[in-house]
């Protein structure tokens, strides 16, 4: 038994510049938040793993006080969970709308694979109705309703790059860590399955294309499809040879190191 974890944002879709971003700085517009992310300074906040953490990192003391924002804990979490809230509900009403396309290759392989019998997961640390929204998009209600684990927000205590999400879906589908390849987009999400036990496989976007992926068996621009757009390899350290597109043999080959 073989199984497949992705990673969503970035992953499944290239949701961060045109789904999560807009999504964050619309709910501030609305709930009057003293917050707005550029594109640039969206990039930092990236290396933060969810999206309460991201907001409440900005909530330094001089913010809270020249906004007068709570200053304990306990009520600034509940400003970030509302805001946070807010969010989701914008970015869930954009992915069913179709704003946000999957990215290539991600239906062909997941339906090959699951087809094949492999199993399949998702592991993210964005808010499981972004998640299950994003997934039933790119494959279809019918595939992802199929799927072996579904893993979101805060299932866990420690977030990427702790290996906690990873190794709770190792659990969830009853397999070591030598059964399973990953598909990130990011340094920190293959810090998370390195440190797991894991192989993975990036698929790099704008936002993380110059990170370090020394530790991945594959680098690729995206994974590829016959009939669209062709995946580029940036780096491979395993026995796959892909062509524009990769298949579940190449993927089979990361994983067999």
């Amino acid at each position: 038994m073989k199984a497949i974890i992705f990673d969503c944002d970035g992953v499944l879709s290239d949701t961060e510049r045109y789904g999560h971003l807009p999504a964050f700085n619309q709910a501030f517009a609305e709930l009057g938040a003293p917050l707005h992310w550029s594109e640039e300074h969206y990039a930092t906040k990236l290396q933060v793993a969810g999206g309460k953490e991201r907001m409440a990192s900005d909530l330094t003391p001089e913010l809270v006080r020249a906004h007068g924002l709570p200053t304990d804990s306990q009520g600034q979490a509940d400003l970030v969970a509302r805001w946070h809230q807010r969010k989701t509900q914008i970015y869930t009403q954009m992915v069913a709308a179709g704003r946000l396309p999957p990215r290539p290759g991600v239906a062909r392989i997941f339906a090959e694979a699951q087809d094949a019998g492999w199993k399949l997961a998702v592991a993210s640390t964005s808010a499981e109705p972004s998640v299950r929204a994003i997934l039933e998009h790119a494959v279809g209600a019918g595939r992802a309703g199929r799927i072996d684990a579904l893993l979101a927000g805060d299932c866990v205590a420690h977030k990427k790059p702790a290996p906690d999400i990873y190794l709770l879906a190792l659990e969830q589908l009853g397999l070591p860590p030598g059964q399973a390849l990953v598909v990130e987009d990011s340094r920190i999400g293959l810090e998370a399955a390195t440190a797991a036990g894991l192989r993975c496989v990036v698929t790099v976007n704008g936002y993380t294309e110059h990170e370090d992926f020394s530790q991945a068996a594959l680098v690729v621009s995206s994974l590829g499809d016959p009939d669209g757009e062709r995946a580029v390899v940036i780096a491979n350290r395993s026995p796959a040879r892909p062509g524009g597109y990769l298949t579940l043999a190449d993927l089979e080959a990361c994983l067999e190191g």
